[in-house]
């Protein structure tokens, strides 16, 4: 009966199946009995549910002493065989595999015969260093393998971030998930956790029994942090904690005491980057502002680097995403203590991946994003469902679960705080619960793949948009008048209808404009419109308009070197002249209003108040039919004979020149602001 059932498995789900036997100290038969009694034939493949009950059954065993676990070894290994075991469970899907993996490197080899050396100069440090280890025939995993993974024992991934989190350690690899870089990334994490619970906290602060350092910088052994008051820098430490942001000021023989920025409280509060220099001027930019509505100064704080702002860009997602969880927490009305530290806990463990993947990824930083759930959920249009979806987990989801993120942190003498809250039920109880997935594990998965496919989406459009970007001014201005050409070709058609170059066209438009304004037809009009824009929009879909569209813009001009620096200087002095132009009618206009010219304010009241006299009296249907017959009268040749010497515009042009502007007074300090006088 043995034989029969284990025949149907891979060779790595038997390995899987032997050695999860042998930890729980079970025969093969006996793990394969219970599965059986648990295993409903409708719930899904066979061999797939007792791969995954084997795992969930030994994580719930190995988490209760998982700092051992991954010291030895032994967390690394067996997980990363979850994985193998869970993509290729039965061995149909083995054979399935070996032939496509034997394809697949035919192809590479045929491909790296055309490929240049130098493009291996690309692949990051940390891959370089394991790839000796990642011989042709080594396993790897694939992104659901390791979204599963997460899913129950949440330390290498969360599930929400998942993919994420495996596309950024996987993008030199071509997303595929080596054992080498797996236990290396696990060994990273453990680090991170020994040393922030060795760092020592701020200077006179009680940290609250639930209160956790994150990251802290400034001290004699990381870079420097400086907090900028006014005119004065002063360097200090910055700790940054589940609930709060402290800053110690450097004395002369240790640090000052704390001053405190809680991050928890229900307050008007923000955090956003901001460039600092010399005497106030915006030149580097690698510092952060924190606003308060209980501060009556911000908070500017630098983070001196030589060339990027990566430090900056750190903490500031880092905050962002202390201050986001509790948002959500009191948006969502999480009250219970142990579902609140549950979400903390997760939160917590996010940024541990973080660190942990900047300490392998050195030259290439990765996006904070990728590992922190708020804020990649606040940056995306639906992430709103995925928050919604995540509280009503929180209900049912047992914190006090071996695999929990709430016990995975006691596990790892993060935290002793759920013991007070209450007794945890751990050991022969909840060794036997397969899983610990909330009930509204399928909608949460849908809520994440939306998310996930909209920000594939966001980013391919952003990576396009950002190529354009690098374009200097020049070829932004070519590349306009390209976009624009369209409308260009439109134009000259409108100047003869309207110039009466083209009487019947002229006719047709003057008859259509009248008809429409007088039956009031214009929202039939629109509608009309609209729907013709529509009827093209889906003939371009239809025929593939869109990607056999290609704007080519040409750079080459017969122009010599000296003759484009001359026609720049004109472009510029074109700009200069416009925005003078724009100053002295916005004055005018001021002038006129603040009655500086007496006679051209009468004469503004006296026009205004005939126009408001005959929009009053005459329907606004009739008004727009005598503009349009009076706007096209003007241009016809009658008119253009009995207007030869234009003496209306001279005059027009002549009142509009005689218009005093209000004086403008430049002044270079703040203080020489004239104060408003009071009037009685």
């Amino acid at each position: 009966m043995e034989k029969k059932k284990l025949k149907h498995l891979s060779t790595i789900a038997n390995t899987l199946l032997q050695r999860s036997a042998q930890r729980l100290e079970m025969s093969v038969s006996e793990l394969v009995d219970e599965f059986e009694v648990k295993w409903k034939a409708e719930s899904g493949m066979y061999s797939r549910g007792l791969v995954e009950y084997c795992a969930a059954k030994v994580l719930n065993e190995m988490s209760t002493n998982l700092e051992e676990a991954i010291t030895e070894g032994d967390f690394s290994r067996y997980t990363f065989d979850m994985m193998l075991a869970w993509e290729r469970p039965s061995s149909s899907d083995e054979e399935s595999h070996t032939e496509y993996a034997a394809k697949e490197k035919e192809d590479n080899e045929i491909h790296a015969t055309t490929k240049s050396t130098n493009e291996h100069d690309d692949i990051s440090l940390f891959y370089s260093d394991i790839m000796p280890l990642l011989v042709d025939n080594e396993p790897s995993v694939g992104d659901d393998a390791f979204v599963w993974l997460g899913s129950l024992v949440p330390l290498v991934a969360d599930f929400v971030n998942g993919k994420f989190t495996f596309e950024t350690l996987t993008s030199s690899t071509m997303n595929r998930l080596h054992f080498p870089a797996y236990d290396r990334f696990l060994k990273e994490i453990d680090k991170c956790i020994k040393h922030l619970q060795n760092l020592a906290p701020p200077k006179n602060v009680i940290m609250a029994d639930d209160e956790f350092i994150l990251h802290v910088e400034g001290t004699a052994s990381s870079q420097r942090v400086v907090r900028h008051i006014g005119g004065q820098s002063w360097p200090g430490r910055l700790t940054l904690t589940n609930y709060a942001l402290y800053f110690e000021a450097l004395g002369i023989v240790s640090y000052e005491d704390a001053i405190k920025l809680d991050l928890s409280k229900d307050i008007e509060q923000s955090i956003k980057s901001a460039a600092t220099g010399p005497l106030g001027a915006p030149l580097f930019d690698k510092a952060i502002i924190y606003e308060s509505s209980e501060l009556q100064e911000d908070v500017q704080i630098e983070f001196p680097e030589m060339t990027s702002s990566t430090r900056r860009d750190h903490w500031l997602a880092l905050v962002k995403e202390v201050m986001l969880l509790h948002k959500f927490l009191k948006k969502f009305n999480i009250e219970s203590p142990l579902q609140a530290w549950e979400m903390h806990s997760r939160t917590i463990l996010g940024i541990i991946r973080l660190h942990a993947a900047r300490e392998l990824l050195r030259i290439a930083p990765p996006d904070p994003k990728s590992f922190l759930i708020f804020a990649l959920l606040d940056e995306l249009p639906t992430g709103s469902n995925v928050l919604q979806e995540i509280a009503e987990s929180l209900k049912t989801v047992d914190s006090g679960h071996p695999c929990s993120a709430t016990s995975i942190l006691r596990n790892l003498n993060v935290s002793q705080l759920v013991s007070g809250h209450t007794e945890m039920k751990v050991g022969i109880e909840h060794s036997e619960i397969a899983n610990n997935k909330p009930e509204n594990q399928s909608s949460l998965e849908t809520a994440v793949e939306q998310v996930r496919e909209e920000a594939k989406e966001i980013n391919i459009a952003k990576s396009k948009a950002d190529d354009l970007k690098d374009e200097g001014i020049g070829n932004s201005a070519l590349v306009l008048m390209e976009l624009v050409k369209p409308l260009k070709s439109i134009w000259p058609w409108f100047q003869e209808v309207i110039q009466w170059e083209r009487p019947a066209s002229t006719l047709t438009v003057i008859s259509l404009i009248l008809l429409v304004v007088y039956k009031e037809w214009v929202g039939k009009a629109m509608a009309v419109l609209l729907m013709w824009v529509v009827t093209m929009m889906i003939w371009a879909r239809r025929h593939g308009v869109g990607k056999k569209t290609k704007f080519v813009v040409c750079t080459a001009s017969d122009q010599t070197t000296m003759e484009s620096i001359v026609s720049a200087q004109h472009g510029l002095n074109t700009v200069y002249n416009i925005m003078q132009l724009a100053n002295i009618a916005i004055l005018k206009i001021w002038s006129i209003l603040l009655s500086n010219a007496p006679k051209h304010t009468d004469m503004a009241i006296t026009a205004m108040t005939g126009v408001a006299i005959v929009l009053a009296v005459i329907p606004l249907k009739y008004i727009i039919m005598a503009l349009v017959v009076l706007m096209f009268a003007a241009t016809s040749k009658l008119a253009k004979r009995v207007n030869k010497n234009d003496m209306g515009n001279r005059k027009l042009q002549g009142w509009w020149d005689s218009i005093p502007v209000i004086p403008v007074e430049i002044v270079d300090k703040v203080e020489d602001i004239p104060k408003a006088e009071k009037t009685d």
